[in-house]
């Protein structure tokens, strides 16, 4: 199902879903918020982005929660080892 702002391809990040015209990773920017960074910061931090392309970061996650969740508890496994 397609999600605006939000595209997988297999090319970019490993198929994770990305923030279209970017690298950005919709796990990261979700994992960011749930860390406590406000959006203005996630804008600072991230140039490439705008509000809009968080608006679309979020709702992609509403609809897709549990595969979000996954990549991050996937790439956090990662950092542990």
């Amino acid at each position: 199902m397609p999600s605006p702002g939000v595209e997988s391809r297999p090319d970019v990040c490993g198929g994770e879903p990305c923030i279209v015209r970017t690298r950005i990773p919709v796990w990261v920017l979700v994992r960011a918020k749930q860390m406590g960074v406000n959006e203005a910061d996630l804008l600072r931090s991230y140039p490439a982005l705008r509000a809009e392309d968080l608006t679309n970061a979020w709702a992609y996650y509403r609809v897709y929660h549990d595969e979000i969740e996954q990549q991050i508890r996937e790439n956090e496994e990662v950092l542990k080892q």
